[in-house]
């Protein structure tokens, strides 16, 4: 977290002095990172280079000093705006974690000025819309937990959901992508091993016509809830390109 540190002693005296946790990182892979890694990054996904493409490689005698001289600059214009940087609360084309995410490269780029404000709102709402499009595509346990929230939202007397209810109303969502897993779609076993990771095991739950099936119970979900689903979809994606 932004705000975490630690204790250290420092000097022959020993004095106990707190550093903080706190840094910006790069982080390179292949494929996805975990998903709580992946939804606080801003995500660059890279492309291999096409037969015939030209690209130039990296050498370090070469472009490190060129690179040092950039890191130079740049430090030399922020420094004296960190200030300024530090009060800002730039509008944001998302909201909650997205929003986290994206704000110091919005403040900068409000700093700037010029052109960049609008051009990195723009890169906003449509860099984070395509990680939207991808988990989609490739859903993840934040999703299924998200499309499990959506069951019990629109089963609002329900306490409790037996799995074959359950079951059926994420396998019947024209959305969601569970209804095309197997010729079945999403399995008893197979959601159990989703929500596993989380802590949340199916068990005897008393139903409306007072009878005891397997499923689950809302109560379960209500941590990972908080903890894994934020809202990160774009608020208006196309209001930075007006």
């Amino acid at each position: 977290p932004s705000g975490g540190n630690f204790t250290r002693v420092v000097g022959n005296d020993h004095t106990p002095h707190k550093f903080a946790t706190f840094a910006m990182a790069a982080i390179a892979g292949i494929g996805d990172l975990p998903d709580t890694v992946m939804d606080r990054s801003v995500v660059i996904r890279m492309r291999r280079r096409a037969e015939g493409e030209k690209v130039k490689p990296f050498r370090s005698r070469r472009d490190i000093p060129a690179l040092h001289e950039l890191r130079d600059r740049i430090r030399a214009w922020a420094l004296p705006l960190l200030e300024d940087a530090a009060s800002l609360e730039p509008e944001m084309p998302v909201e909650d974690r997205a929003a986290d995410t994206w704000e110091p490269l919005v403040i900068v780029a409000d700093l700037a000025g010029g052109r960049w404000p609008r051009l990195a709102r723009i890169a906003c709402a449509r860099m984070v819309a395509a990680e939207v499009a991808a988990e989609e595509d490739h859903p993840s346990g934040a999703r299924i937990l998200a499309d499990i929230r959506r069951v019990f939202f629109a089963q609002r007397e329900a306490d409790s959901l037996s799995t074959e209810d359950l079951l059926h109303h994420l396998n019947a969502d024209a959305e969601a992508p569970w209804g095309e897993r197997g010729r079945y779609g999403l399995t008893s076993r197979e959601l159990s091993g989703m929500l596993r990771d989380y802590d949340i095991r199916p068990g005897n739950v008393r139903m409306a016509d007072r009878t005891q099936r397997k499923g689950y119970t809302r109560n379960k979900f209500l941590d990972a809830w908080r903890r894994y689903c934020p809202t990160v979809h774009p608020v208006d994606a196309r209001r930075g390109e007006s």
